[in-house]
């Protein structure tokens, strides 16, 4: 008997007690959330509830369910924002509160960290900075974007505002130079006095104490408002030369302007300001010499301001762009664009930084790689294949060398770059994972021999995920081939995936367990996996929940088979979901927070099924969820893995943020929303071309506009623009559709409020065919198209 039959979501939706704040200060709300309800129920009570919603799921009714991410399992608490140019070795990180630029947690799952921690003290009480969340304004990114994080905190009756950014200048760059701006907005009313040079230039030198102003100038009484401080860790005694921090071996490890005075016994360095002033500091998170060419002033740290705005602006041009009527979800793609090649490392796409994920993985690699591939960045994505081709994890060979050769395919099939695959770099590379998977199914059945159930859980199996994602990879490099012109090999492969699937289909068949329903279909295929009821509640029925999705993305059952159907519904009714984000057990050693998490990281494969399957408002649950509740507040930040109950009203746990791979979940979702090549098919070749087929229907209200702009596919790139004039009666839509190996099928859906159906299109004077009311026909058209769709009222 199922532990909750029936629950009546009128309750179950989350009540809110909306406190009396000021604009955008936390909290938002009092959430009162039964969260027992939501991790003891069978099905995803707030994604059934987001359905029910007038114009189905939406961004502000998950956002208002629960806390926001906000900590993480290290002794600073607060998650860490990554800072650093495109691809930089050396990372800078700004605690989320604001409160530190580099803090270090000195724990295991927190290594690869880097810099001496300078932390950020206010006003006469050495309040820090950011302590108090019920006085914290952010953090968010400049413009919703760019990644140049401003917060403001009150303390004792002043206002504080913070802005820090990493310069994306190579010179700063190379040593992970944090540039940080404090500014007193708003005094307390008190008023206090220094002692500071009587002649001497205040651009240079700030008040200073008695020991360091000349014997020979007369001191003046001289007031400020309020002060800060910087806090600089380390064991070093620090002194202050030409406005640089320096220890006694020389190297520097800040810079200030103006000169602050220092507290050489406790690290401090001290700003007095009065109302509207500004105190700034460069740290370095790698030292450098006392010969570095910089001088930090307010006019060089504007031009390294204007100068990272336009390095992230000029990287995002040159990929895909996509505008919605939704700020916030154009707000999140360009952040988690941007946040991915922060992530990059030379031509390494790491799956973290400044923690133990800090390195490569192939599964999450690949996505992210992919991600750069779809959003239009080929060349960033080319230099990302060699190094996951050369990385290797023990036990996970076969694993390994099916994502590894899914990578490369996906990379052809956008690019047709023959030559980089001709190459004598990547050549002997992915023959070598080929090889891996024909030699072995050198075995009595054709299959794999044991392997890891996954790479946390060494129980070895018959592995479903292995077998069919290595199954996809040997079709897809033979129609890579058979483009190649390599027609023997090619003919070879086909032969091979073709035996191959028919094994593996056998076998799952035999190994499907039906005694539940929906049946349940194992990842192990000898018969040792049982029925995983609750799915989450077991460290094994968690993993499978994250593995069977890598089954439905590799298509050896299609997307619109019974056996889809059946993974999906088992997911959705056995306790697998919440708020379309994958569940799993909370293990001990790594959330404090007691009850489920959720692991949405790993659904983004159960996203996409959905909208190959045409289900696009249960897709939008994922979406939104995702977007609500999977990444951080107003700065688009991933995690592996997050608790559903909070740790107070201010937020939820996150696991080791940040995440390329919880990045490309999100992006890969939005962009198959509006932009889908399928091999619907089922040949291994792209022959369908759908446009707009899962956009929000709130997006195309009267004035809505969604614009893509050099989207890549299978066909070559696309771009359309679709605006509604609803109160007119028509919708317009301006299509420029892919000419390098056009579409078999290529059809346009105008998604409208209120299931609003199309009466009529023309293209010109040619009349369109119309399905379902709301998609058009534009198969066998070329070029620049307009369209022009008549409403019904």
């Amino acid at each position: 008997m199922k532990r909750i039959a029936a629950i009546c979501l009128s309750c179950a939706v989350v009540a809110l007690a909306i406190v009396g704040c000021a604009k955008d200060k936390q909290p938002r709300q009092s959430i009162k959330t039964d969260f027992s309800l939501l991790q003891n129920a069978d099905t995803d009570v707030l994604g059934e509830a987001a359905l029910k919603q007038p114009g189905g799921a939406s961004y502000e009714f998950f956002r208002d369910q629960m806390p926001p991410l906000r900590y993480v399992d290290a002794i600073f608490h607060h998650y860490p924002i990554a800072l650093s140019a495109p691809g930089s070795a050396v990372k800078g990180r700004l605690l989320s509160n604001g409160s530190s630029v580099n803090a270090l947690s000195r724990s295991r799952s927190w290594i690869n960290e880097t810099g001496k921690p300078v932390t950020f003290f206010v006003g006469d009480k050495r309040d820090v900075f950011g302590s108090n969340l019920a006085n914290l304004d952010g953090p968010r990114y400049a413009d919703g974007y760019v990644p140049i994080v401003q917060l403001k905190y009150t303390a004792d009756g002043a206002t504080y505002a913070e802005e820090t950014f990493a310069p994306t200048d190579p010179h700063l760059a190379e040593h992970g130079v944090v540039l940080v701006k404090l500014t007193l907005v708003k005094a307390s009313g008190r008023k206090y006095q220094v002692r500071v040079a009587k002649d001497h230039d205040p651009a240079s030198t700030a008040p200073v104490p008695g020991v360091e102003r000349p014997e020979n100038v007369a001191a003046v009484n001289q007031g400020f408002d309020e002060k800060v401080e910087a806090l600089v860790e380390g064991p070093e005694l620090f002194s202050m030369k030409e406005n640089r921090v320096t220890v006694p071996d020389g190297k520097v490890w800040a810079a200030t302007y103006p000169r602050w005075i220092i507290n050489p016994a406790r690290g401090g360095f001290i700003a007095p300001l009065k109302t509207g002033q500004s105190a700034y500091i460069a740290v370095y998170t790698t030292p450098v010499d006392s010969s570095f060419d910089f001088k930090l002033t307010p006019q060089s740290y504007e031009q390294q301001r204007d100068r990272c705005r336009s390095t992230w602006d000029d990287l995002l041009k040159k990929g895909m762009l996509i505008s919605t009527p939704e700020k916030v979800v154009n707000d999140a793609w360009r952040s988690e664009m941007i946040g991915n090649f922060m992530l990059l490392n030379g031509d390494e796409m790491r799956y973290s930084a400044g923690n133990s994920y800090a390195k490569l993985y192939i599964g999450e690699g690949g996505d992210a790689v992919r991600t750069a591939l779809l959003y239009g960045h080929a060349d960033d994505a080319k230099r990302m294949i060699p190094p996951l081709f050369k990385y290797t994890r023990a036990g996970l060979e076969f694993h390994q060398a099916a994502f590894k050769l899914q990578m490369l395919a996906h990379y052809y099939r956008l690019t047709k770059d023959a030559e980089f695959l001709r190459s004598p770099t990547m050549r002997p590379m992915w023959e070598k994972e080929l090889n891996v998977i024909l030699n072995g199914r050198k075995t009595d059945n054709g299959m794999f021999p044991r392997e890891k159930y996954c790479g946390d859980v060494d129980t070895r199996v018959f592995s479903l995920n292995s077998n069919a994602n290595a199954w996809r990879a040997v079709r897809d490099m033979a129609r890579v081939l058979a483009d190649m012109g390599e027609s023997d090999a090619a003919k070879e492969l086909d032969q091979t995936q073709k035996e191959y699937r028919k094994i593996i289909l056998g076998t799952l068949d035999k190994a499907i367990n039906r005694s539940v329903n929906p049946p349940f279909v194992p990842i192990a295929l000898s018969g040792e996996e049982q029925p995983h009821q609750p799915i989450w509640g077991t460290t094994i029925g968690s993993y499978w929940n994250l593995m069977i999705e890598y089954v439905l993305g590799s298509g050896v059952f299609t997307a619109d088979s019974q056996t889809a159907s059946d993974v999906l519904h088992y997911v959705q009714q056995n306790s697998g979901l919440l708020m379309g984000m994958l569940r799993a057990r909370a293990t001990p050693g790594n959330f404090w927070v007691s009850g489920g998490r959720l692991n949405d990281l790993y659904g983004m494969r159960y996203a996409l099924t959905l909208l190959q399957r045409d289900e696009a408002d249960r897709a939008l649950v994922s979406f939104y969820g995702k977007l609500a509740q999977g990444m951080t507040r107003d700065t688009f930040i991933g995690c592996e893995g997050s608790s559903i109950a909070p740790v107070d009203q201010f937020g939820r746990q996150m696991y080791l943020p940040p995440n390329s791979a919880a990045n490309s979940n999100f992006l890969q979702q939005l962009r198959y929303m509006l932009v889908q090549d399928y091999d619907l098919d089922d040949d291994g070749r792209e022959e369908t071309l759908r446009l707009a087929f899962a956009s929000p229907r709130r997006w195309l209200v009267d004035g809505g506009r969604i614009r893509v702009d050099r989207a890549p596919t299978c066909f070559g790139d696309v771009s359309f623009v679709i605006e509604s004039a609803l109160k007119k009666g028509y919708a317009d839509a301006e299509v420029t559709l892919p000419d390098r190996n056009p579409p078999a099928k290529t059809l346009l859906r105008l998604r409208l409020p209120d299931n609003r159906a199309i009466k009529s299109a023309k293209a010109g004077d040619v009349d369109l065919k119309i399905i379902d009311g709301e998609t058009i026909d534009l198969s066998g058209l070329s070029g620049h198209v307009t369209i022009k769709a008549q409403v019904a009222k």
